[in-house]
């Protein structure tokens, strides 16, 4: 008996959509799914993927997410290093850090993205206009790329030569 193993990542259905393709005789249906995965530690992946039927599109969308897997640094309030912002296509997204206790401030699948990734304490905003859940989340995993961890320089002490 084959047995599954439980993955260590947690994943959310963003998006499923049903697209229509005429041929000839009639139209005919696929589904397309879009999936974040995280692993509320700091990776996170986002995928897309198309089949006949709901199950295997995303089961492919899952697969897909784990190979783009990214890894952002936390702090230890889990929040954000520094304020980013970023862009993909239309979307455009900011991301702030937060103080301790202020809660996940975020929307829509820019929410999903960020929960995932294991960030508690930061706000988000999504500033185009688009609807578009599938460049919304894009846009947020454009913007976790670009965090970087602030390092702190010991200073030398001073040497005296003569």
């Amino acid at each position: 008996m084959a047995r599954e193993q439980k993955s260590e990542y947690d994943h959310k259905l963003i998006d499923l959509r049903r697209v229509a393709r005429v041929v000839a005789g009639g139209r005919r249906f696929t589904f397309r799914a879009s999936v974040v995965l995280g692993n509320r530690r700091g990776a996170v992946g986002f995928g897309t993927g198309k089949s006949g039927d709901t199950s295997s599109s995303i089961e492919k969308a899952t697969r897909q997410a784990r190979k783009n897997i990214i890894n952002i640094p936390l702090t230890k309030n889990f929040s954000i290093p520094h304020e980013v912002y970023a862009k993909f296509k239309t979307a455009r997204v900011i991301l702030k850090p937060g103080k301790e206790g202020k809660g996940l401030v975020a929307g829509g699948s820019v929410r999903t993205v960020l929960a995932l990734t294991g960030v508690r304490n930061a706000s988000a905003k999504i500033l185009s206009h688009t609807k578009n859940k599938l460049t919304n989340a894009r846009a947020a995993i454009e913007a976790l790329k670009q965090l970087k961890v602030k390092q702190t320089h010991a200073v030398a002490p001073a040497v005296k030569t003569e």
